[in-house]
Parts: C-alpha cells; sequence; structure tokens
C-alpha cells in the first residue's frame, strides 16, 4: 500500500519543472506535474508516441496545439479542466502561473 497527498511535498525553488512518476503499469503512467512560470523552451514541442490525459488541479496554464497548416490553437486550463491529447499531436506548454504553483495530474497510455 502507499499513501500520500498530491499537494504535498512541493519543494520552496523550483528552478525546473518537476515530474513525478505516481504509479505505472502495463500500457499506463501517471505522473504529477508542477510548474510555476515554467514553459516549454520556444523550439521545443511535445510528440509522443502515446495518448496523455492531463487534468489540472491548481494553478492556471495555457497549451498551443499545433494544427499542421492552419493556426495553433491556444487551449487555457484553471483548477478542474481536463484535456485528452492524442498521440503525436504536437504541443507546448506556453504559459503558468507564476505566482503560485501548477499543479498537474497526467496519465500517459496507448489505447487499444
Amino acid at each position: 500500500m502507499k499513501t500520500g497527498n498530491i499537494f504535498s511535498g512541493i519543494p520552496d525553488k523550483l528552478p525546473d519543472e518537476l515530474f513525478e512518476e505516481l504509479v505505472s503499469g502495463g500500457p499506463f503512467r501517471l505522473e504529477r506535474i508542477v510548474s510555476k512560470g515554467h514553459v516549454t523552451p520556444e523550439n521545443k514541442w511535445y510528440d509522443q508516441d502515446e495518448d496523455e490525459w492531463v487534468l489540472l488541479l491548481e494553478g492556471r496554464a495555457r497549451l498551443l496545439f499545433e494544427q499542421g497548416s492552419a493556426a495553433a490553437i491556444e487551449v487555457e486550463m484553471g483548477p478542474g479542466d481536463y484535456i485528452l491529447i492524442p498521440a503525436r499531436c504536437r504541443h507546448r506548454v506556453v504559459w503558468t502561473a507564476p505566482d503560485q504553483e501548477t499543479i498537474w495530474l497526467a496519465l500517459h497510455f496507448k489505447r487499444g
């Protein structure tokens, strides 16, 4: 048995985003991500082999999704908002609240 609190154990200073695997098994991995003013570097896009379901628990964030030749789509997230990012969907974090922790739960998995 493993217990914990999703809001505890966050360092006072976060020079980099904090990624922590909470549990994994078979085709999935669940992680906690903590951001505080962190963004994806300007020239980098996440382009993953697996789907990612993200729930924002605390804080605020904006994600940018590449849409091929069409204009990119920006999605703003607040507490309780979630999004399913399909595999191979290029995306990046363009803003997180600089004055408070933004706490995410990210479930990575492969469908069917």
